[in-house]
């Protein structure tokens, strides 16, 4: 017997060490990310690389509000310290500083990134908000940016970075899924998103004048994105049935139609008649006074949201 309850008793011991050495084994700390080396920058200085591909970590381009992620970088390592980006408006490869800040987080051209993934033939950045010395643990850092080297997309490839560049088919299934949704419910702000080409109003009498309005400004991070994002229009009715001014939201659907979205009132009590008031103007003036052409993604006409400032003046002056 006891050599049956000493066997017991190293069997039960032993169980219990492989399972506390199987047990839930301790987290291993985080390996913090590292900066580039020297020799991982000096095999890539001099390749040009084009920006193929801007998406967010559920690899889709587009997110819910229409917003486009769009690739536009080149860029080439001129020195451990200086990277060359090209400047669209001057039409020249500009050299700006590399600051190297933490781990594998670098800064360029204003910009925040960490640095994935350095080849000859690739690079991948994640594309960061920072504020306050902090990265936004958001949708804002939630951006990957892949570049090709352009021997690599013409020798090895054999194609063009317009051709890598264009939006996917899980990109076109998002869009139409988007667009169903909005065109069912034009009426739900919730529902309708930003076309990537804005609906246009152009006027069809001299009684109307249109005017598009832009909302870049790169002191307030406005970029040229919020035309389409956000688009506005300033308008003006001459020989109205009286002067008045009102901004508010229109939303044009899929087939031109106008209806009153979103207007704002601090006089809650007057709600439905300024309602009232903002309707007509949509009804009389607007749809029978312009020409409306439907926002549109990828090719295919929705329902979107507009701003407009209308203006209505009783005599022509």
């Amino acid at each position: 017997m006891r050599e049956i309850h000493s066997l017991f008793v190293l069997a039960v011991t032993s169980l219990v060490l492989v399972a506390c050495n199987a047990g839930p084994a301790k987290k291993k700390e985080k390996e913090k990310p590292q900066p580039v080396s020297k020799s991982e920058f000096d095999a890539i200085k001099g390749i040009r690389y084009t920006e193929v591909k801007r998406r967010f970590s559920n690899g889709l381009s587009f997110d819910t509000t229409g917003f486009q992620q769009e690739p536009s970088w080149i860029i080439e390592l001129h020195s451990k310290d200086t990277i060359l980006a090209y400047d669209p408006a001057q039409k020249i490869m500009q050299g700006f500083h590399l600051h190297y800040d933490h781990g594998n987080v670098y800064n360029f051209a204003k910009e925040w990134f960490r640095f994935k993934v350095i080849s000859k033939d690739s690079l991948v950045f994640q594309r960061l908000q920072v504020s306050k010395k902090e990265i936004a643990d958001d949708i804002r850092s939630d951006v990957n940016m892949t570049f090709y080297a352009d021997s690599y997309i013409e020798n090895v490839l054999h194609t063009t970075a317009a051709q890598l560049q264009k939006p996917t088919a899980a990109d076109t299934a998002f869009i139409k899924k988007r667009v169903t949704k909005a065109n069912l419910y034009p009426d739900n702000r919730d529902s309708v998103f930003a076309g990537r080409q804005i609906a246009v109003l152009s006027p069809k009498s001299d009684m109307i004048s249109v005017e598009l309005l832009s909302s870049v400004d790169p002191l307030m991070g406005r970029t040229r994105a919020y035309d389409y994002l956000y688009p506005r229009y300033k308008i003006v009715i001459n020989r109205a049935y009286k002067d008045f001014s009102y901004e508010f939201n229109i939303i044009a659907d899929e087939k031109g139609k106008l209806r009153l979205g979103y207007f704002y009132t601090n006089l809650p009590e007057f709600y439905e008649v300024r309602k009232k008031v903002l309707a007509g103007i949509v009804d009389v003036y607007l749809q029978n006074l312009l020409k409306i052409k439907p926002g549109s993604t990828l090719g295919i006409p929705h329902a979107s949201e507009i701003t407009v400032n209308v203006t209505g003046k009783k005599s022509a002056r």
